[in-house]
């Protein structure tokens, strides 16, 4: 299953780059980026599915079943371009551009220094290697990965002053997902890349494992009164279980006080949140954002995290140095 997806997809990229991505990129005269271009033709394709399975998929079931009424519909708007921002590719591009050379200096200074890739899927040769089973292994692994760096995310106080603009969205739906700070996306995907690169993650694996754990991202935000039941719940995360930790004094602080911490960490798997005693399975659907939106502080003043992309963009920077 896994090869013939990936052979159907390789096609269809190939397709795509030459009819559509390769004139293009001779007209404008960077004929010297064409293998640079193709790889960028799999994200582009990639966010492009994805958004269709949104419309398609997901968006009839937030209609069939939403968790709350919605209200705020600038609000979804603004999360709508932080989707296609991250899903089309052009953080991706600008990552390439900007940090791409220090990825190939520090990932050549780590092998210079011995320090050599670990492919996982050489583990047990003639199982490891098997295509869908290698996949699952480096899902595993990288899902340990996201869950330590969110537990970063709500444990660190000037990360969390980044990753407060994601919570601070108080109408969660599937285009939510998105909604992060730059920074805290750069941060993030620095981490992923490197670990990935480090434990031998083939390209066409990342990027199957990236979208998928996407999709599933999206599933998780979305405005939808749904469970996987006793035993589901416990193997994979459903919109419930994420969506209480997006839930206001739950979701984000330890015991109801105002202090880091939180529950329900995991990005795809709760079994890191059961290991680590972060989890709430309790079968609620509460409103979400943060306290200090609904609580006003000492001055008698609500904080707000900004309606629109750059006023949130520059109002975390400021909680990120201790100004917001």
């Amino acid at each position: 299953m896994v090869e013939w997806l990936t052979d159907h997809f390789s096609a269809l990229q190939g397709w795509f780059f030459e009819s559509a991505v390769q004139p293009l990129v001779y007209a404008v005269g960077l004929g010297g980026w064409t293998e640079d271009a193709f790889d960028a033709t799999g994200w582009l394709l990639v966010g492009l599915i994805q958004i269709l399975v949104l419309l398609a998929v997901i968006g009839p079931l937030q209609r069939w079943r939403p968790a709350e009424l919605v209200v705020d519909k600038r609000a979804i708007r603004t999360d709508i371009l932080y989707t296609l921002i991250h899903r089309l590719g052009f953080f991706r591009l600008a990552i390439f551009f900007l940090l791409q050379p220090v990825f190939d200096d520090a990932l050549g200074s780590l092998r210079g220094s011995g320090w050599g890739t670990l492919h996982l899927d050489e583990l047990w040769p003639g199982v490891t290697d098997v295509p869908w089973i290698a996949f699952a292994m480096y899902l595993v692994v990288l899902d340990f990965v996201e869950y330590l760096i969110h537990r970063g995310q709500h444990g660190f106080t000037w990360w969390w002053g980044l990753h407060s603009l994601h919570h601070s969205q108080q109408q969660m739906t599937m285009w939510s997902d998105n909604r992060n700070h730059l920074l805290d996306d750069v941060i993030h995907d620095i981490i992923i890349v490197v670990v990935a690169q480090l434990i031998g993650v083939a390209p066409g694996q990342f990027i199957a494992v990236v979208a998928f754990t996407q999709l599933s991202e999206s599933l998780q935000h979305a405005n939808l009164r749904l469970s996987f039941g006793a035993i589901g719940e416990r193997l994979w995360i459903s919109p419930r279980f994420h969506r209480l930790h997006h839930s206001i004094g739950l979701g984000h602080e330890s015991g109801g006080a105002k202090t880091l911490g939180g529950h329900n960490f995991g990005v795809l798997l709760p079994w890191w949140d059961m290991l680590f005693r972060t989890v709430n399975f309790e079968p609620r659907y509460d409103a979400t954002g943060i306290r200090d939106q609904i609580e006003p502080d000492a001055s008698g003043q609500l904080r707000d995290y900004g309606r629109g992309f750059w006023a949130q963009q520059l109002f975390a920077l400021k909680r990120m140095v201790g100004r917001g």
